[in-house]
């Protein structure tokens, strides 16, 4: 299958009716084993993936790091659909992002509105709208249909504003009109607050859950009535399973 082809599937997929769950993956090993359990599609998350290969979360991988190992998963799953997490897009130009991106094998982007860059300042809601537009149209331009997922931490920095709902939709609405294909408000608080964000807004969401816990708006079988369209794990997947390997090797001590 060839990469425009498994960008168009990835995007058909968030549009099927259904809840799109795409567990989060850090390796080749992990993505074959989660491929061959049936998923239709895979995310890479960057804290995972940046465990795997002994480097920190938010930026401490170089984009030249955090490529390698996207190439190295999209290997591993030629036919699986691919989405990357690039953090806020390592300083790099949009149309440089999305080249390279492609070029590593993946077929979509998560891109936060925090710069650990720039000390962990937030952009400002038109200065990620227009990160997020340029992504866009450098992915139309290429003929592929990158699937851009526009983040906001709006709920992680609640201290900031005055009314951290209204933030997250000033700044998902924004992101939408720029061509984002998914918009994710990570560390949503409850079922009220995401169903007014669904309410509020046109386009696919992302909702972050525990592989063993579900997310803090319900189980999955919540969100589906809810009318979520797509679930990511982040990095709870990889930490959920450390008890169980330790288990494992205990009795080997």
């Amino acid at each position: 299958m060839d990469i425009a082809t498994r960008a168009t599937r990835l995007l058909e997929l968030h549009h099927t009716g259904t809840t799109l769950v795409l567990p989060n993956v850090w390796d080749a090993w992990s993505a074959r084993v989660v491929a061959e359990a049936g998923f239709a599609a895979l995310s890479i998350g960057s804290h995972p993936l940046a465990d795997s290969r002994g480097q920190g979360d938010n930026e401490d991988m170089t984009l030249d790091d955090a490529l390698d190992g996207v190439r190295r998963i999209c290997a591993a799953v030629p036919d699986v659909p691919v989405t990357a997490d690039m953090e806020s897009g390592y300083a790099t130009a949009p149309a440089e992002l999305v080249e390279r991106l492609l070029e590593a094998g993946a077929v979509g982007l998560n891109i936060e509105d925090t710069v650990h860059s720039e000390g962990g300042r937030m952009r400002s809601v038109a200065e990620h709208a227009d990160y997020i537009g340029a992504l866009r149209q450098a992915a139309d331009a290429a003929g592929v249909d990158v699937v851009v997922n526009a983040r906001t931490d709006a709920f992680i920095k609640k201290d900031r504003f005055d009314d951290p709902v209204a933030e997250a939709l000033t700044r998902l609405r924004a992101c939408e009109g720029a061509g984002a294909r998914c918009v994710y408000p990570v560390g949503v608080p409850d079922a009220t607050t995401l169903q007014a964000l669904l309410d509020g807004l046109d386009g696919p969401v992302n909702v972050i859950a525990d592989p063993r816990k579900g997310s803090a708006a319900g189980s999955l079988e919540d969100l589906q009535v809810m009318g979520v369209h797509r679930v990511t794990f982040g990095p709870l997947l990889q930490r959920a399973l450390a008890p169980d390997l330790a288990a494992l090797v205990e009795p080997w001590r």
